[in-house]
């Protein structure tokens, strides 16, 4: 990615911006396995903010910025669910856990239920135990 895609765009990563003050206000803790970075702030949010006294945390993605890409013990991390790093607080992992999927949303390999345009638009006929609405009954 260029240095122009860093100063101006925010949906591909971090930009330059983001990247500065995580380094200069941040301390990184830790890193997922898809090489999404975390970050804790050096100060407690100030006072008058509504989480005054309270660590701030962030996350800067390894690649789209799409939240759905955040495990769920770093989720759990990130809304302060507990303080320690999570892989203080992982379990073994189970034989029947999947790896991370993308969100298939608006792409060929997103679902499409029967019936829908894009399938065609047929759906099945009703049986019978549907009675369509009339404004003069």
């Amino acid at each position: 990615m260029g240095l122009l895609m860093k100063i101006f765009t925010w949906w591909d990563g971090a930009t330059i911006g983001t990247l500065i003050d995580s380094a200069r206000h941040g301390e990184h803790v830790g890193t997922d396995a898809q090489g999404n970075r975390y970050y804790r702030g050096r100060k407690p949010y100030p006072k008058g903010h509504p989480r005054a006294g309270q660590e701030r945390r962030w996350v800067i993605y390894n690649g789209a910025n799409d939240a759905s890409r955040v495990p769920a013990e770093w989720h759990g991390w990130l809304h302060s669910t507990f303080d320690g790093v999570p892989e203080s607080f992982l379990p073994a992992p189970r034989i029947w856990e999947v790896d991370y999927t993308p969100n298939a949303t608006g792409t060929p390999r997103a679902y499409l239920p029967q019936g829908a345009l894009d399938k065609g638009g047929v759906r099945a006929r009703a049986t019978g135990d549907y009675e369509a609405w009339s404004p003069d009954a």
